[in-house]
């Protein structure tokens, strides 16, 4: 699994068409079927020390003491998305956006943002999870929605920043409800078209900001208006398609015994899809608030 992230890694999708649960199974007769983690009839694991191994006395406890557990996805997640919050909150109030001090502050924001990418984009294609790649990567991230969000509560609507959060945590909660009541068909049909919609969501903006930068105004008008709108409901959409592909990873990775370190990569994905959620819906309010 190179990513929990949708749109870098497809790896950690079963390879059946029903239904995602928490409590899916692999099918009948078959102990590879729809396993990631199993490769014809062996697994890519059993040369390392998290995989079983029948000539070793005692591998089996051995291996269920380094298997992944939802613990631990719970655990680093809190820590990822925690030193996301706290770094946002100090540059909160360390990189102020008044007028004196709102250049500096949106050219440290955007510096923290683009290394943050290139971190992210670093871990995307590393074959094992690196947690401290993951954490800077949280902490640049923090700083730059911590000038944002200070920038928008300024200048644009005062509540923003909370009313996003919390739109933010109630596509989180109505993400999860749906997929653990199997309302969400996650597939890899449905992994293709997410991850399809979402590289030409993201080169559309790539154009319309190359269009603002270079002709001025709103470029194509796709982040103001009705059209900003509309996009912004189409980002959330996109988020919240997101998290059910990383919920179905995590799942997978529980189900077919994946490495404890891989809950580093769970809690990658899902701070990188809260993040796109959170961001999306700061538009909107901000959009929204603009126009009353």
């Amino acid at each position: 699994m190179r990513s929990s992230n949708p749109v870098f890694s497809r790896r950690g999708f079963s390879r059946d068409n029903g239904y995602a649960g928490f409590n899916a199974q692999p099918q009948a007769g078959s102990p590879v079927a729809g396993n990631p983690y199993a490769q014809g009839t062996t697994n890519p694991y059993a040369t390392n020390p998290y995989a079983p191994a029948d000539t070793q006395p005692g591998a089996e406890a051995a291996v269920r003491g380094n298997v992944m557990t939802i613990d631990d996805v719970v655990t680093r997640t809190a820590i990822t998305l925690g030193t996301v919050v706290l770094t946002a909150m100090f540059s909160w109030f360390l990189l102020p956006v008044d007028e004196g001090n709102l250049g500096r502050s949106y050219g440290i924001a955007i510096g923290a943002a683009l290394v943050a990418m290139v971190l992210a984009l670093v871990q995307s294609f590393k074959n094992k999870p690196v947690p401290a790649l993951i954490l800077a990567y949280a902490a640049f991230e923090g700083v730059f929605l911590g000038v944002i969000s200070s920038a928008v509560s300024t200048y644009i609507a005062d509540g923003a920043v909370s009313q996003a959060v919390l739109g933010t945590m109630a596509v989180f909660a109505g993400v999860l409800i749906a997929y653990k009541m199997r309302w969400i068909r996650v597939n890899r049909r449905f992994a293709g078209f997410v991850g399809a919609a979402a590289i030409g969501f993201v080169l559309l903006m790539a154009v319309n900001l190359l269009f603002a930068v270079f002709g001025g105004g709103d470029g194509l008008g796709l982040r103001s208006g009705a059209l900003g709108i509309l996009f912004g409901v189409i980002g959330v959409i996109l988020g919240a398609c997101f998290l059910a592909l990383d919920f179905k990873q995590v799942e997978d990775g529980l189900t077919y015994g994946a490495p404890r370190e891989e809950s580093w990569l769970a809690a990658f994905g899902l701070t990188l899809t809260l993040v796109w959620i959170y961001l999306e819906m700061l538009r909107l309010v901000s959009i929204l608030s603009g126009d009353d």
